[in-house]
């Protein structure tokens, strides 16, 4: 009551007017000054477009916590040291930030501040600023939870300062998803797995339900946490109480002196390549060089492991090297260069260059790491391993030939396509490309509502493109070249903002075709045809006058240029968060349509509505499933051998189906697609295994392949060529690289010694054109490579075995090239049979060598699960 008594006394020396408005700030709206106390702040506490509602109860929540804090407008924040002085950060719910914020809270993190999170924290931000902040919390929202649940304590390792009854009550809340083993979960949900609700690593607490809610959580509740919370960071050995160095002093007590911008911020779209390239120079491994900082148990494990699978894709990749040398004829640099891999050595002092022995040494690193983190000689630990990894990255062969026969795709950009203004610059592009070994070009086609060709249909083609036809130049150059293209179309977002700007139009142009027709345009609960933080407007699924557009569309395309593929991309709805309050798919025709069908308007049900929430959202899905459908159908009957491909999001299933309505396995098991093409961007290669290994371990794509994408931007050569070794070593036939305008000299350099085109691979065929050829060349490869070791004796296997496992070998070459010679139902039975009994069996004769080298063994599992796969990919699209 002091600090309010303080406001009013202050406003009543002010003329009558602003006494009352300043009075209603001050005692209705919250916006109170920051609780006085003996010490000055620890806290600051962000305010952003998203939490300003919220703000009187998050106030009231604050001041509970006995604590004096700080308040920082986001829209204030421009460098690190805009974050301010104080040692804790909080945000709020805070769910909008852009490049340039979220690389300042990382640079500000690594001064020693520590950061406290709630609800969806970025979750309108560009995929590249999600990615970081998922690094900074060690966890990510994943999705909303139905209804209200118990927050609980772990069942086991409970964190020491998590030990108070308080913290544990009913909330509404959603599911935390922890970037790996290593950080372990402080509360959980009651319900089955008992789910994350809490996530804390070293410099951060992420709670995961929004904070200073009424809806979300009890008031008492809130405050135990966040003083909590507050209380641990502090009193952290590692994290002390002096203030953030060179950050800024400046503490501003009220929220009046820092109100919002009235217009939030819009997140970037990929096109705005200068943030996002500074964005994703940020997002790195988080091994900080000569911190002693305490490393777990789990941690260790981790550090380890992703050790040991670095050092097996270098050996794997010097092994596919050396064994494709040997079927072109260069004995001479096989046999020898394969000799002494299992040399030790017992200091790790330094690194001894040479490839043998930087094998050798980091074995014995990372044999080391756990022992020196029970010595608790932390620094060391962290110095030796980012050594290792660095020298290990040293020692791939980018120098020479090692790819197998795969889908090499590459997303070829509008902007680059532009840039090229004629034909000639565009050849020179499509020459680097096929110098670089790439098949397959998703070629940009339809943009923001614009086409790049002469179109008949749309009602207008892209006004950068002036006196030439893109699309016709590209089919020509790629099939010159040997080469695939695929036209890659938007389809449900119908403009774009940064396009806009390009073409200098109106921020606000919702592009040619909602412009001549409006009544197809789509919108948010708030009857916005572009959601807050983005940049796009969609169209309605469910209008029959707009899909038949896009089918006619599509059509020409397929029909006047000799494409070989059609890529769809916003094959989806807008981002979303239902339990937030914003949801999208309020097209005239949806809600029509809907209505008819349950007999209410869905602008009037709410998520709490359970049962005719989920009706909408699967009214909402059906609809962009029967247009997959449809488009496969109708576009097939055009040209049958068409490749349909859909660029995609690798969310989990039900959180996709809820913020996007994009249900891609399902389009998958009906086969109305042949690639499915996850955009799994990351900037290191175990967070990118993390992204695709959910999807190529699904049993849920039926026959359907597929393709794991890369991003090039800010991406280190070497470490674009490690995340593909690592594709190469699991079951899946190829990548895709987005996108042509980053592929540069250094790249263009390695991806031409490995898999670049050479005269002996000139016919190599791409598996989604001929999967059958495409399985008897990869067995072929990988009988190579064991007739490689057996010659080496690195397999260690019985005589008798060895003479089993290479009649085996032989017997199931011959199937497959019978096969890949005469496709019939009768040599596909044939093959598979005699595939799946040497799978069988091979993992019986690998027993020991698994023990030795389980990284290799397991590679060699996942090219024959390849093969396999490709057998039922080409059963479906050859022999139906």
């Amino acid at each position: 009551m002091k600090n309010q008594d303080k406001c009013n006394n202050k406003i009543r020396q002010t003329g009558f007017f602003i006494f009352i408005f300043k009075f209603l700030i001050c005692n209705y709206l919250g916006i109170l000054p920051a609780k006085a106390a003996t010490t000055e702040p620890v806290l600051s506490v962000v305010q952003s477009q998203e939490n300003k509602q919220q703000w009187a109860e998050i106030t009231k929540r604050l001041q509970a916590i006995n604590m004096n804090y700080c308040v920082i407008s986001i829209a204030d924040v421009k460098s690190a040291a805009d974050w301010g002085d104080r040692q804790v950060l909080f945000l709020p719910n805070v769910e909008t930030l852009t490049p340039a914020q979220a690389i300042a809270l990382e640079d500000w993190m690594s001064k020693g501040g520590n950061l406290i999170a709630s609800g969806p924290v970025g979750s309108l931000s560009a995929p590249g600023v999600r990615q970081l902040l998922r690094s900074l919390l060690g966890s990510y929202w994943g999705f909303s939870l139905s209804q209200t649940q118990q927050i609980q304590a772990p069942k086991t390792k409970k964190p020491e300062w998590v030990n108070q009854n308080e913290l544990f009550g009913r909330v509404h809340g959603g599911v935390l998803i922890p970037n790996d083993v290593a950080t372990p979960a402080t509360a959980v949900w009651d319900s089955p797995d008992n789910p994350a609700a809490v996530v804390t690593t070293e410099r951060s607490t992420f709670l995961g339900w929004r904070w200073g809610t009424n809806t979300a959580s009890a008031a008492d509740l809130d405050s135990n946490w966040l003083k909590a919370a507050i209380t641990h960071h502090l009193s952290t050995p590692a994290n002390g109480r002096q203030k953030i160095a060179g950050a800024s002093p400046t503490c501003a007590t009220s929220v009046a002196t820092t109100s919002p911008s009235p217009h939030p911020p819009i997140s970037p779209s990929p096109a705005a390549v200068d943030e996002i390239d500074q964005l994703e120079q940020a997002v790195r491994l988080d091994i900080t060089p000569n911190s002693n900082a305490p490393i777990s148990n789990d941690e260790a494990i981790a550090l380890q492991q992703e050790l040991e699978n670095l050092i097996g894709r270098v050996e794997s990749a010097y092994l596919a090297a050396s064994a494709h040398a040997t079927r072109v004829g260069d004995v001479s640099t096989s046999s020898s260069s394969l000799k002494g891999e299992q040399a030790q050595l017992a200091s790790t002092r330094t690194l001894i260059p040479g490839r043998e022995q930087a094998i050798a040494q980091a074995k014995v690193v990372a044999q080391n790491i756990p022992l020196l983190i029970a010595q608790k000689n932390y620094a060391l630990a962290r110095q030796q391993w980012l050594a290792t990894k660095a020298n290990l990255w040293k020692q791939f062969p980018v120098n020479r030939r090692l790819a197998q026969a795969e889908i090499r795709a590459v997303w070829l950009d509008r902007g680059t396509i532009v840039k090229a203004g004629g034909e000639k610059e565009l050849a020179k592009i499509f020459d680097q490309l096929a110098q670089s070994g790439i098949n397959t070009v998703f070629f940009e086609t339809v943009n923001a509502g614009y086409t790049i060709y002469p179109s008949q249909v749309a009602p207008q083609n892209n006004p950068l493109i002036r006196g030439w036809d893109p699309l016709a130049a590209g089919v020509k150059l790629a099939h010159e070249r040997g080469m695939e293209l695929h036209a890659w179309v938007w389809v449900f977002a119908a403009g774009n903002q940064r396009h806009n700007e390009l073409i200098n139009v109106s921020p606000n142009y919702p592009g040619p075709v909602l412009a001549k027709n409006p009544d197809w345009a789509n919108y948010d609960h708030r009857g916005q045809t572009i959601p807050v933080g983005q940049t796009k407007p969609f169209y309605d699924p469910a209008n029959p006058e707009l899909r038949q557009y896009l089918l006619d569309l599509y059509a020409e395309i397929v029909t006047r240029y000799k494409v070989d593929g059609i890529q769809l991309d916003y094959i989806r709805n807008p981002f979303q968060d239902p339990a937030a309050g914003r949801t999208y798919g309020y097209g005239k025709a949806a809600r029509a349509q809907f209505q008819q069908l349950h007999g209410v308007d869905p602008v009037n049900i709410s998520p709490s509505q359970r049962d005719l929430w989920q009706k909408w959202t699967a009214f909402r899905t059906q609809q962009i499933d029967s247009f997959v459908t449809q488009v496969s159908q109708e576009l097939r009957k055009k040209q049958p051998n068409l490749i349909l491909s859909v660029a995609v999001f690798p969310l989990p299933e039900i959180e996709r189906i809820q913020k996007l309505q994009q249900h891609w396995e399902v389009w998958a098991r009906r086969g109305d697609i042949d690639l499915i093409v996850p955009m799994t961007y990351a900037q290191d290669t175990s967070s990118f295994q993390r992204l695709a290994q959910p999807w190529i371990a699904s049993t849920k794509l039926g026959a359907t392949l597929l393709l794991p994408g890369i991003r090039l931007l800010s991406l280190p050569t070497v470490g674009a060529f490690d995340q593909l070794q690592l594709i190469r070593d699991l079951p899946v036939s190829g990548y895709a690289l987005f996108a042509a305008e980053n592929l540069n000299n250094d790249l263009q350099t390695v991806f031409s010694n490995t898999q670049g085109q050479v005269s002996s691979t000139i016919n190599e065929p791409i598996p989604h054109r001929q999967p059958f050829k495409t399985a008897a060349v990869r067995y072929t490869a990988l009988q190579s490579e064991w007739q490689l070791v057996l010659q080496n004796d690195q397999l260690q296997l019985p005589t008798a075995t060895i003479s089993d496992f290479n009649q085996q070998m032989a017997v199931v070459q011959r199937a497959l090239d019978q096969l890949a010679a005469s496709p019939s139902a009768g040599n596909f039975i044939a093959a598979r049979a005699t595939l799946t009994r040497f799978q069988s069996q091979f993992r019986i004769w690998m027993r020991q060598p698994a023990t030795d080298n389980p990284y290799q063994v397991k590679a060699w599992e996942n090219r024959l699960a390849t093969i396999e796969r490709l057998l039922r990919y080409g059963e479906r699209r050859q022999l139906r």
